[in-house]
């Protein structure tokens, strides 16, 4: 489950060519690792058999799984730790998740990564992860298909599109394209602050007035919005309308961007002649 080297290495710069050519990642013995050939050997031939990266990635690919002698001893995980940068690279503290063949996650650790060492550029270097009883949420041996992850929290990732599954049905796919470079060339909204973003206001046939709003979630939290009252104002800055309105399932990811469509009935319009070649809506200070 490889993640994009921006995600995690906030101080590096990754390379700026843009290509979606995959990159085969060459072994790295940690220098203070001494190992017999033949162990060398196998390591050589599971990283051939790992998944190309694109540019720019990090990765762990799972290799075997050691059983602790006793029930306080620790599971540990014999990993190839991965990049695609064409750079030499040094981690640093993150979280890893242990993953079963489900993806549920099964276990979780804090760890310094810079045990690692410096990894050159594309490269794959074994690494052995221990995780105690106490970041483990199972105490039988996962079955084939676990993994271990990056686990980063929202605020780490990119903000991004979330977009409802009947849009996802019913939009073109030009007009998805157009609404994820939207999203993200927009600066992301502060951490724990929800804010909109009007995309279209059209008045209908019947005199509604139809609205499709960018809901911006920058907390690391899923957001609920069982109610969401709204003013909309035209051209001139009048307000136009005010309403409460009680969606179904609107449910903004975290760190994610979501776009919804509200309407004001023409019997809430305050007036009757009015311009949308301008408008502004927002939720009313409590």
């Amino acid at each position: 489950m490889p993640i994009s080297s921006k995600d995690l290495l906030h101080d590096e710069v990754a390379s700026t060519v843009e290509t979606t050519n995959e990159v085969e990642t060459e072994l790295s013995i940690h220098p203070d690792w001494k190992l017999p050939q033949e162990d060398i050997y196998s390591f050589q031939f599971l990283n051939i058999e790992c998944s190309p990266l694109l540019p720019n990635q990090l990765s762990i690919s799972g290799i075997k799984i050691e059983e602790p002698e006793n029930n306080e001893g620790s599971w540990k995980r014999t990993v190839f730790i991965r990049h695609s940068m064409d750079k030499t690279i040094e981690l640093k503290e993150t979280t890893l998740a242990l993953l079963d063949h489900h993806d549920q996650v099964i276990g979780r650790k804090q760890i310094n990564l810079k045990e690692v060492g410096k990894l050159p550029p594309n490269s794959s270097r074994p690494w052995v992860i221990a995780f105690s009883q106490k970041e483990l949420n199972v105490g039988e041996k996962p079955e084939n298909g676990w993994k271990v992850v990056f686990q980063l929290k929202p605020s780490q990732r990119k903000h991004s599109l979330d977009l409802d599954e009947k849009w996802q049905k019913t939009l073109p796919s030009k007009d998805i394209e157009d609404l994820k470079s939207l999203v993200n060339r927009l600066e992301r909204p502060k951490v724990s602050e929800v804010n909109l973003l009007g995309l279209k206001a059209a008045t209908r046939e019947n005199g509604d007035v139809q609205l499709i709003i960018l809901i911006r979630n920058g907390s690391e939290k899923t957001v609920n919005l069982e109610k969401v009252p709204l003013v909309l104002e035209d051209a001139t800055g009048d307000v136009l309308a005010k309403a409460s309105f009680t969606p179904k399932d609107l449910k903004v990811k975290a760190n994610t961007s979501k776009p919804w469509v509200f309407i004001f009935p023409q019997s809430m319009l305050i007036k009757e002649s009015y311009s949308l070649d301008k408008w502004k809506v927002y939720m009313p200070k409590k």
